[in-house]
């Protein structure tokens, strides 16, 4: 496995930032299978995330758990352009996270972004299996 974010979690092969609001039923999914995601991966940092702190003080390489709108299966966001901001491919709807992420690639504040993208309406269980599986992925690039 690579190191693929440095991390001030000791130990931590990567650091994985989980978007969502427990109060919003539909954008809580990636904060309900948090548990199961910290049992699953010990090594990994998970760091719940508010949208009003600095994203870009989380390392030049970001990855991101995020409920998202119009999905129907787990997907691995990679490009900041799949994030079209005038017609959304891909809704991250709480804040406007996609102009963020375009503006700190243009700035030159961040390298690249990951961002598993969960479908809001998907049940819990399978959910975490599918996060495990995208995990996965990313931990062997």
């Amino acid at each position: 496995m690579k190191n693929l974010m440095p991390s001030a979690h000791p130990g931590a092969l990567m650091k994985i930032l989980v978007f969502g609001n427990p109060l919003i039923e539909e954008d809580s999914l990636p904060l309900r299978i948090l548990p199961a995601l910290r049992k699953q991966f010990p090594e990994i940092e998970f760091k719940e995330f508010d949208p009003s702190e600095e994203l870009h003080e989380e390392g030049r390489n970001l990855i991101i758990l995020d409920a998202v709108q119009g999905i129907e299966k787990v997907i691995i966001i990679s490009d900041t352009k799949q994030l079209n901001t005038d017609a959304p491919r891909y809704s991250l709807h709480d804040f406007d996270l996609g102009i963020t992420l375009k503006l700190l690639k243009k700035m030159d504040l961040i390298d690249s972004v990951k961002i598993i993208g969960v479908p809001m309406e998907m049940k819990e269980e399978e959910a975490v299996k599918e996060v495990v599986k995208a995990i996965r992925v990313l931990e062997n690039r």
